[in-house]
């Protein structure tokens, strides 16, 4: 539960960055950066997953770069949705996702603790290749 609300927390900072650096973007408040913060998360929660899917080809084509005019949508749509988050135009919201993209994978990348558990039995045999070419 904390997780979720960090990462809540540093959704809603990023959008509050956005808004002052890209002109397009505007925040009322910041309980409406918050609440755009919450519908964003639940927008890549359902709408993005099928979207992602029905556009996969596309996605392929371009090696992937297709995928940032998706974050685009998805924050143009969740700004449609939240009252008094305004962002105009499509290089507002591709530049705007951007930025938070940045700040939220900085931000996450320093709190996130992933941590690597190493049994003394493993569930695996890790072979190696001898000098002879035999497998050990």
């Amino acid at each position: 539960m904390l997780v979720i609300i960090t990462r809540w927390l540093i959704i809603t900072v990023a959008i509050l960055i956005a808004s002052f650096f890209v002109p397009g973007i505007n925040v009322d408040k910041l309980s409406t950066a918050v609440i755009a913060a919450c519908v964003l998360g639940l927008i890549n929660v359902f709408i993005r997953p099928i979207v992602v899917l029905l556009t996969l080809p596309l996605s392929i084509l371009t090696l992937g770069l297709f995928y940032f005019f998706i974050n685009a949508f998805m924050l143009k749509l969740a700004s449609y949705f939240v009252a008094g988050f305004e962002v105009k135009g499509f290089f507002s919201a591709f530049f705007g996702s951007l930025i938070i993209s940045i700040v939220s994978w900085l931000v996450n990348s320093f709190i996130s603790t992933h941590k690597i558990v190493k049994t003394d039995d493993p569930d695996y045999i890790d072979l190696k290749k001898g000098d002879d070419g035999k497998w050990r």
